[in-house]
């Protein structure tokens, strides 16, 4: 068994590598093109300094975390259809199954290698992909002066001594200080109290407050008549801290695992929508599982028969059955965000799905050959 261990791991370990070693290459350039349109802008940080090919190659260099992350699932199914189809057309597939490998003992074998690249695509996912993603996005900063927060920015909320506060920063500047804060606050009967314009503030942390500068507040009594104060600076009493707003920089699918959770423990105590992040939060659960679900989909490939002609039309068939998963995952997420699914059936359907399908065609190929 060792031997046979060997012979298919190994054949699979190598093609999966090729395959990911060329799409990696093939996005990285495509992202290098990107880069081209800021070349030659000056840094806000460093006098004289500018962002040369050699800021573009190590931006995207930190890019390759998260492309590996996103390419690894459809990059397994297109190596191990690869591998296996190329045993089954040299009939050495055939000689191990008439050696006494058995259908069950072929499936163990291909689960636990779809394990093993799972647990590969969690540790890139959760670990490389953020840091790398926060390393890029300050590389960038020192070029564009900030880190943007999309179009509106950031929006978080908080409650408190029987005020709502809605919270908007703009940017992070790249000493982390914010910038283009504005503070809405709200009493228990929805009316606006408060409205706080500040062009930049830093948290402290052990103090619980945002200090805040270049301040500009309204405030609204009973009667609604308006208080305007113009302040130099204002320290605002907030338990948001510097992580809650460090997970702006990442998309929801960049973000990892337990930052993830804690946003949505928070968004939903303050009562904001976390159905996006929620079904994003499943999706991260499910996602590295989509490895083990690409070798088992890749398996019957190796019970079919070949001709010499006939291995890349096979091949091909694996890269469209591929395509076709990533967009149905894709769709469901988007639906269910829309259509207010269970955040767990939206993520995890999909895998669920092409699991049953591939284990139908694995059972009727056994039985029918």
């Amino acid at each position: 068994m060792k031997t046979v261990r060997r012979l298919i791991y190994g054949e699979v370990l190598a093609a999966v590598a090729f395959v990911l070693l060329a799409f990696l290459a093939l996005f990285s350039f495509f992202d290098l093109i990107d880069e081209f349109s800021d070349l030659g802008r000056a840094s806000l940080v460093r006098e004289g300094d500018r962002y040369d090919i050699t800021d573009a190659l190590l931006y995207v260099g930190l890019l390759l975390p998260s492309r590996m992350y996103e390419l690894m699932p459809i990059a397994v199914l297109i190596g191990t259809v690869y591998a296996l189809a190329r045993l089954a057309q040299g009939s050495e597939f055939t000689i191990l199954r008439i050696s006494g490998l058995g259908p069950g003992c072929a499936l163990r074998l291909m689960s636990v290698l779809g394990a093993a690249f799972a647990l590969l695509t969690f540790v890139v996912g959760d670990y490389l992909a953020p840091v790398a993603e926060r390393h890029g996005q300050l590389l960038k900063a020192q070029f564009r002066g900030a880190i943007s927060i999309g179009q509106t920015g950031a929006w978080l909320r908080e409650r408190g001594n029987g005020q709502h506060t809605s919270v908007n920063v703009r940017a992070l500047s790249l000493d982390g200080e914010l910038r283009g804060i504005r503070l809405f606050v709200f009493d228990e009967q929805g009316r606006v109290r408060q409205t706080v314009r500040a062009a930049a503030a830093t948290i402290d942390e052990d103090a619980g407050v945002w200090r805040l500068r270049e301040v500009q507040r309204q405030r609204f009594d009973d009667t609604q008549q308006v208080r305007r104060d113009v302040l130099p600076a204002l320290d605002w009493p907030s338990k948001l801290t510097a992580d809650m707003l460090n997970v702006a920089l990442l998309k929801p699918e960049r973000m990892r695992t337990l930052e993830l959770f804690n946003y949505v423990r928070h968004l939903q105590t303050n009562g904001q929508t976390a159905q996006r992040y929620e079904i994003e939060f499943w999706r991260k659960l499910f996602y590295p599982l989509s490895c083990v679900v690409m070798v088992v989909l890749a398996l019957p490939f190796a019970y079919l028969h070949f001709r010499t002609q006939g291995l890349s039309a096979y091949v091909f068939a694996g890269i469209m059955i591929g395509i076709s998963f990533f967009l149905i995952n894709s769709a469901f997420g988007h639906i269910g965000n829309l259509r207010g699914w269970q955040p767990w059936l939206a993520a995890g359907a999909p895998s669920a799905l092409y699991l049953l399908l591939s284990l139908g065609a694995f059972a009727w190929l056994v039985l029918r050959r």
